[in-house]
């Protein structure tokens, strides 16, 4: 309290010792005109300008420039995977970005503190890094021809996997159904896999029901 005090009195007295500081110059920002400011999160901070976020170092420097492929949702839920993500920050190193498809649908990558893209958008759904791990639906899309309009056909398959940081599936957990590629009929699958420990997933099944997966060969 005296120190702030003391400040104080210095502040006052400057005008009088012809110093011509005030208080807004000694508190110039680093960055202006932001619309929202994120907690930090491994030693970076999300800030947005309009639609786009950028990320601050701990000195208040833009060391991430804005960009409009950061995920975020105004109304995020308590959902596994994007949906739950209210603001970008980075986990394990590594921080969700999202592309969109020929069709007008999102597919989610990462990148890393460098802004770097090192998981390319290929997945309907993840969930942030944990334990070096994150959890996503792969989209593999196979090109089938044209149609009658000379419009490229694509058939999708989905698989629930297991990355890792360099965006390696290690682990295919589980086929994915009634995941459609379609604009208006597109909804965004719920993550059914979470690392339980190093070596152990619990997974819902189309029952509805929990089990228990070891990730060695053969579940043994």
């Amino acid at each position: 309290m005296k120190r702030l005090l003391l400040l104080f009195a210095v502040l006052m007295s400057m005008p009088f010792y012809g110093i011509s500081q005030s208080v807004s110059d000694i508190n110039r920002p680093t960055i202006g005109g932001l619309d929202e400011v994120a907690p930090f999160s491994e030693g970076m901070a999300a800030v947005r300008k309009g639609e786009q976020w950028g990320f601050i170092d701990k000195e208040g420097h833009l060391v991430i420039d804005f960009r409009s492929d950061l995920v975020w949702n105004r109304q995020a839920s308590n959902a596994q995977g994007v949906a739950g993500i209210r603001y970008p920050e980075f986990k394990g190193g590594m921080s969700i970005i999202s592309k969109r498809t020929e069709e007008d649908i999102p597919l989610y990558g990462f990148i890393n503190t460098k802004g770097e893209t090192v998981i390319e958008p290929e997945f309907v759904n993840v969930s942030p890094f944990e334990a070096g791990h994150a959890v996503g639906i792969y989209a593999n899309k196979t090109h089938r021809g044209k149609n009658e309009f000379q419009l490229d056909i694509y058939d999708y398959g989905f698989t629930e996997v297991l990355l890792n940081k360099e965006g390696e599936m290690i682990w295919p957990v589980q086929q994915r159904q009634g995941i459609i590629m379609s604009k208006r009929r597109f909804k965004l699958p719920e993550l059914r896999t979470r690392l339980l420990s190093e070596d152990l997933l619990t997974v819902k099944d189309n029952n509805n029901k929990w089990k228990i997966v070891k990730m060695t060969p053969g579940g043994e």
